[in-house]
C-alpha cells in the first residue's frame, strides 16, 4: 500500500513538472523571438592609426580607392543623405574652398549612403566637381565607425544614414584628425586651419 502512495505521489510530481513545461515554454519562446538582434559594434579609426582601405564608385560610377591618393592629404567626409540642408551647405563649403585644398595638396571625398544616380543629381544640381561616393551597402560607413542609428521619417519611411563625421587622413595613409558631429557651416574653414597647422608641425 505504501509503495502504491509512493508511485502515486512520484506520477503526479512527474505530471505536474511536465504540465509546467508545457506552460512556461512558449511564453520563453516568445520572450526569446521579441528580443531584438545585437547590434554590430561599430569601431571609429583612431588618430595615428592606417586608415582603413575601400573602393567605392564616385558619381561617374568611377570605382575610387583610398590608396590611389597615397602622398596626398585626404579629407574623408562622412554626411548623411543627397541635396538636404546641412549636407548642400557643407559640400558648397568645400567647393568653394576647393582650390585652397589643391594648394594643399589635398584632396576632398564625401561618402554617403545614396546611390551613384543620386550622387550624379547632387553634383550636377550643385555643381559640385569633387567626388561623392556612393556605398548604399554602409560597407564603409560602418568601417569608419560613422553609422547612424535608423531614423524613421513623418511618412513612415526609414532613413539609414551616415554620421557626419570626417576623417583627415595624412600623406602617408593614417588618420591625422577626426570630427564628430561636424557643423557643416564652418567645417571646411576649420579643416583648412588644421591642415595648415599640421603641414607646418610635420
Amino acid at each position: 500500500m505504501t509503495i502504491l502512495r509512493s508511485s502515486a505521489r512520484y506520477i503526479l510530481a512527474l505530471a505536474l513538472g511536465l504540465a509546467l513545461i508545457v506552460a512556461v515554454h512558449p511564453v520563453l519562446k516568445a520572450q526569446s523571438a521579441q528580443a531584438p538582434a545585437a547590434a554590430p559594434d561599430q569601431v571609429m579609426p583612431a588618430v595615428g592609426s592606417p586608415a582603413p582601405d575601400f573602393t567605392l564608385p564616385n558619381q561617374e560610377g568611377t570605382k575610387v580607392s583610398l590608396h590611389d591618393y597615397k602622398g596626398k592629404w585626404v579629407v574623408l567626409y562622412f554626411y548623411p543623405k543627397d541635396m538636404t540642408s546641412g549636407c548642400t551647405i557643407e559640400a558648397h563649403n568645400f567647393q568653394t574652398d576647393l582650390p585652397q585644398y589643391d594648394a594643399k595638396n589635398a584632396v576632398i571625398l564625401g561618402v554617403s549612403a545614396d546611390t551613384v544616380d543620386s550622387h550624379k543629381e547632387f553634383c550636377t544640381k550643385d555643381s559640385l566637381t569633387f567626388k561623392l561616393l556612393a556605398d548604399p551597402e554602409h560597407a564603409v560607413i560602418t568601417k569608419y565607425g560613422s553609422m547612424a542609428p535608423p531614423m524613421t521619417m513623418k511618412d513612415g519611411t526609414v532613413w539609414n544614414i551616415a554620421q557626419r563625421n570626417t576623417f583627415l587622413i595624412d600623406p602617408s595613409g593614417k588618420i591625422a584628425k577626426v570630427y564628430t558631429h561636424v557643423n557643416p557651416n564652418k567645417h571646411s574653414t576649420d579643416l583648412l586651419a588644421d591642415l595648415s597647422t599640421l603641414e607646418s608641425t610635420k
